[in-house]
């Protein structure tokens, strides 16, 4: 099943799903047995784990930044054009950051944990006017 490209029809049926833990990023030069990442990156510099704060206390593992996930449960297909574009300027609008992970069906949004209620209003209202920004 190949996942939506019309940007209009992607804002409307956005869907966002706030997760109920928080998340961190680590960073590994060898994955630790038993963690189950959310999502894995490999770069140069070592192996970054996204994965609940829990389970990196357990394995004591440092972070620095605590998100809230947030998954777009729109299928969105990875060569869809614009949303990506429009979440980030949605956020940037409203002081948000946010970090972006695409799966094969959704976009996975993870935003510091103190703003996820505003980040949910930001995604919201995107649904709500299909993405249009509105001027006074």
């Amino acid at each position: 099943m190949s996942g939506e490209h019309n940007l209009a029809s992607l804002l409307r049926a956005l869907r966002p799903e706030l997760h109920p833990h928080e998340y961190v990023f680590v960073t590994v030069n060898e994955r630790p047995a038993g963690i189950r990442a959310i999502a894995t990156v490999e770069e140069d510099e070592g192996t970054t784990l996204i994965l609940r704060r829990s389970e990196a206390d357990s394995a004591r593992l440092s972070y620095e930044y605590v998100a809230a996930w947030i998954t777009l449960r729109v299928h969105s297909a990875l060569a869809a054009v614009g949303l990506t574009a429009i979440v980030a300027a949605a956020f940037a609008d409203a002081g948000l950051s946010c970090n972006v992970v695409a799966g094969y069906y959704h976009d996975h949004l993870f935003v510091a944990y103190e703003d996820r209620l505003r980040a949910m209003d930001v995604l919201k209202a995107l649904a709500e006017y299909g993405g249009l920004r509105h001027t006074e």
